[in-house]
């Protein structure tokens, strides 16, 4: 695990000891950032579920303005600050210990991306991207929510607020990209 580009382009990252987590490769780590390129510098990022935080990272070396991890285990969110001591960008991360779901009942502030990667197989991808369909102030205007699944978790969704409007599979890893609809 690495970081792929920007200014902590070819830093190793730390994994959580234990089984209870699973990196995105860098393979479709790669790709979803050629996919959001052009958005992230300056944007606000949302790591829920974040696990090792490679992702909200690879948002700050590629000069995201801010990224927030919310995790609820402790040696995530050990392994989540010691990856952002080793990259040196720190400096603009928020790390919360914290449930997602009650995070998500805390007062909104709206963040360009909001990457959700829970644990596999449990329905929590669906549960939580329901949460902030119905809790739209966490979504800037146009911004975007990419959930990570393994393919054979996906359902379709019945959702007020967001539609799906991309949808890519890397071998095991699944990214669906969720945003408001376009008013023509």
């Amino acid at each position: 695990m690495r970081v792929v580009s920007g200014k902590a382009k070819g830093r190793n990252l730390e994994s959580v000891r234990g089984t209870g987590t699973r990196p995105v490769t860098d393979w479709a780590k790669s790709a979803l950032f050629d996919i959001i390129a052009p958005y992230v510098a300056g944007s606000r990022f949302l790591d829920l579920f974040a696990g090792t935080g490679q992702v909200g990272i690879e948002a700050l070396s590629r000069w995201a303005k801010e990224a927030v991890f919310v995790e609820r285990e402790p040696e995530a969110i050990e392994t989540i600050e010691a990856n952002l001591d080793h990259t040196e960008l720190k400096a603009n991360a928020r790390v919360v210990q914290a449930d997602v779901f009650q995070f998500l009942k805390r007062s909104p502030q709206p963040f360009d991306f909001i990457y959700v990667a829970p644990p596999q197989y449990h329905g929590l991808w669906s549960d939580t991207l329901r949460l902030l369909d119905s809790h739209m102030g966490w979504l800037a205007e146009d911004g975007w929510i990419i959930v990570q699944i393994d393919p054979t978790e996906f359902e379709e969704l019945d959702l007020e607020s967001v539609i799906r409007f991309d949808q890519r599979t890397y071998g095991g890893v699944m990214l669906c990209f969720y945003a408001r609809p376009v008013e023509e």
